[in-house]
């Protein structure tokens, strides 16, 4: 009895012994071990070193560390569907062993041959495989694909700014090759001379007074009359075939615009010059060598400098700098369906060279 009451005292002692001698081992196995696997979108918030995760069973939020394998998944925008594997911290926190995610098989070739450098920052509208970029020149759209090699970044996060490398792909839009943190980069300021055909081809009356007035473009607006919000009120011009509208084609709702016009012996007032408000875009190099043609309806967003069209493959934007040739139109309206021939600039936008109404 005596003898196996000592070897129960001897034993514990031992176990109390481990328990002090080894904490921190043991810590770092625990820290390790994967406890659970969960499901769920990313939400806005998310940081490279926070996820924030909206699952079944509630909101999450799961630390992210420099031992986090990511390489099934770098992609860590609102929207994405993962799967994380969690372990306890002992900060009180669930920290990411492993993050996975959806593989999609890519369906569009993409010219490499060719490629452009833009450096930007990844915004929140993106969504699916589309990559919303804010650069010095505006908005861009860049498909993101499974080839994309992302080894020159951690993970991918809205807010971040990043070096993207993209080429034009079959479905007119461009994609991305390589995406890399960001490297510091000079800013160019650039300019734009938009000059739209076609001339007008009527007449003014004879003997007429024009006046200009500025206002914004009313949702009621169709090809023949534009719908003017100004501080007198609504106005109605009729746009006819002396109308000028080569600096002020867009009549798109709530697009600021000055109209020069006079009034017919129809009661109606008249258009002489429409013009718009031009942004500063760029001049880029476009290589008119190789055109691409495609076919969609005018979005309510465009504006004198850029076109965004809605086509079955999503929305495009085209730069409106090098446009030489207009037919078929005298203005553009939202749901206006176009035929673009547009070619690749340098500074990786599409730009339209030619349009003509569909």
């Amino acid at each position: 009895m005596r003898r196996g009451r000592m070897v129960k005292i001897v034993m514990s002692i031992c176990l109390m012994l481990g328990m002090i001698l080894f904490p921190v081992n043991q810590n770092k196995v625990q820290a390790a071990e994967v406890i659970a696997t969960v499901q769920g979108t990313i939400m806005s918030g998310t940081t490279a070193d926070l996820l924030k995760l909206s699952t079944e069973d509630g909101k999450m939020e799961i630390k992210l560390d420099s031992g986090t394998d990511t390489s099934a998944c770098k992609i860590l925008l609102p929207g994405t569907s993962i799967s994380v594997s969690v372990s306890h911290g002992s900060d009180g926190y669930l920290h990411a062993v492993k993050i996975s995610g959806d593989t999609k098989t890519p369906t569009i070739s993409v010219d490499s041959s060719s490629t452009a450098t833009v450096t930007g920052t990844i915004s929140e509208k993106t969504k699916d495989d589309v990559l919303y970029v804010n650069t010095v020149q505006g908005e861009m759209q860049i498909k993101l694909d499974t080839t994309t090699n992302m080894s020159g970044c951690s993970i991918l996060v809205a807010d971040k700014t990043y070096d993207i490398v993209c080429a034009r792909g079959s479905d007119a839009y461009m994609h991305a090759i390589s995406i890399s943190d960001a490297a510091s980069s000079s800013v160019t300021t650039e300019t734009v001379d938009l000059s739209l055909t076609p001339a007008p081809t009527g007449s003014i009356p004879s003997n007429v007074t024009v006046t200009s007035v500025t206002g914004t473009v009313g949702s009621k607006t169709k090809e023949d009359l534009l719908y003017l919000s100004t501080k007198e009120g609504e106005m109605q011009f009729v746009i006819d075939n002396s109308t000028d509208s080569r600096s002020g084609m867009f009549l798109i709702p709530g697009r600021s615009l000055t109209v020069t016009f006079y009034h017919g012996s129809d009661a109606y007032l008249h258009a002489t010059n429409i013009a718009g408000i031009k942004t500063g875009t760029g001049s880029a190099k476009v290589d008119t060598s190789s055109l691409s043609e495609v076919t969609g309806t005018v979005n309510s967003k465009s504006t004198e400098s850029m076109l965004y069209l809605d086509t079955i493959y999503g929305e495009m934007e085209l730069k409106l700098d090098t446009v030489n040739s207009v037919s078929g139109l005298k203005v553009i309206v939202s749901g206006k369906k176009l035929n673009v021939s547009c070619a690749r600039g340098d500074d990786a936008y599409m730009h339209a060279v030619e349009i003509t109404g569909a």
